[in-house]
């Protein structure tokens, strides 16, 4: 007990006088021992390593999972050292509600099918994103988290005991100045070579630690190659996914298809007006038009005796080959159907021009 009690008194009288070195610092009475140029530079660039790596963690945990309560819920259970449960992903959860849609509308009809097909595309899309979130988190997450929580905690730890190694050194200084009898001056010296080499061996320590970011930003170099790589096979599997998407609805006729072009086709300048919608091109895909259609001569084609009507073309629409008609958005053109036609598709008809134009790109009127 009485061993305690002097240790407590030691201590607390060994905080005091830091607190009084640190007060009479902040107001200038009392000299600092300042760091050399080589050790600043070192602790502003590990200050700047932690801040960064922090920003670039946080922000990437964003990039992988957006949901705020998702997120705080996985770091709750990673505190609690328990696994965190799997998750459906947003493509996944698309791809059900679609299936589920394409079960209640009917599966046979036309919107039925490419509900389908889309909802095995999402599914995949979803899985795929869920491998590149868990592949993610091991290969950048994990490293960057683990510096924070581990070696940045031991730089800190070091550095605020060089800072209390400090004080002491500066405050056994201040003591010395202050000393008049040869016997408390003699006091005071042995009291500064001490602090001096404790101050000097800290240094040291902290000093090497320091010098260890350099093997840090090269374990993070390596960690942000694996997290690019892992992205690019993320991103790579989506795009043939897309593809694949792209050439099943291609033989649906009348399903909207994007075009193969890597950047959308501009609006037409002979458009009667800017603001019309422009949709994507349908692209020309083995068995778009049925075979009893693709031998069709449309110069021997007339009119049924029923009669024709006009119809307003909605977005602009590229003809896939020469048995259909190209269409610009807002203009009007004459449209029947012929006997045995698929209802999907009419006879359309500007000038002398005449070709195949699908049902989705136009309004009929009156």
């Amino acid at each position: 007990m009485d061993f305690n009690m002097k240790k407590l008194a030691s201590d607390a009288g060994i905080f005091f006088t830091r607190a009084v070195q640190f007060t009479e610092e902040k107001f200038g009475q009392a000299e600092k021992t300042e760091l050399d140029a080589h050790f600043e530079n070192l602790l502003t660039r590990a200050d700047s390593t932690r801040n960064w790596t922090e920003k670039i963690l946080r922000q990437t945990e964003v990039l992988l999972q957006p949901n705020p309560s998702a997120r705080v819920e996985e770091f709750l259970y990673e505190k609690l050292d328990r696994k965190v449960p799997s998750r459906v992903t947003n493509g996944e959860l698309l791809a059900q509600y679609m299936a589920e849609a394409a079960s209640e509308l009917g599966p046979t009809t036309p919107y039925g099918k490419t509900l389908i097909k889309v909802a095995e595309a999402e599914k995949r899309l979803g899985g795929a994103e869920r491998d590149f979130i868990h592949t993610a988190s091991i290969n950048f997450l994990t490293p960057l988290r683990n510096f924070l929580e581990g070696d940045w905690k031991t730089i800190s730890k070091e550095r605020r005991l060089l800072q209390n190694r400090r004080l002491d050194l500066d405050a056994c200084k201040a003591r010395l100045k202050k000393a008049k009898a040869a016997e408390a001056k003699a006091t005071a010296e042995q009291e500064l070579r001490v602090a001096q080499t404790e101050f000097d061996r800290q240094a040291e320590v902290t000093r090497l630690l320091l010098e260890g970011i350099s093997s840090t930003h090269v374990n993070h170099l390596r960690c942000l190659h694996e997290f690019i790589e892992s992205q690019t096979t993320y991103y790579a599997q989506c795009y043939r996914h897309m593809l694949d998407l792209q050439k099943q609805l291609g033989r649906f006729p009348g399903t909207f298809v994007g075009t193969t072009e890597p950047a959308s086709p501009p609006l037409s300048s002979t458009s009667p007006t800017t603001s019309a919608a422009t949709m994507p091109v349908v692209p020309s895909v083995a068995g778009l038009v049925p075979p009893g259609e693709a031998a069709l001569c449309l110069e021997e084609v007339a009119p049924p005796a029923s009669g024709t009507r006009k119809a307003r073309v909605l977005y602009d629409y590229e003809a896939a080959d020469s048995s259909e008609l190209a269409l610009l958005a807002d203009e009007l053109i004459t449209v029947y159907s012929l006997p045995g036609m698929d209802p999907d598709w009419l006879i359309g008809e500007r000038g002398n021009k005449k070709g195949k134009v699908p049902v989705t790109y136009l309004e009929l009127l009156s």
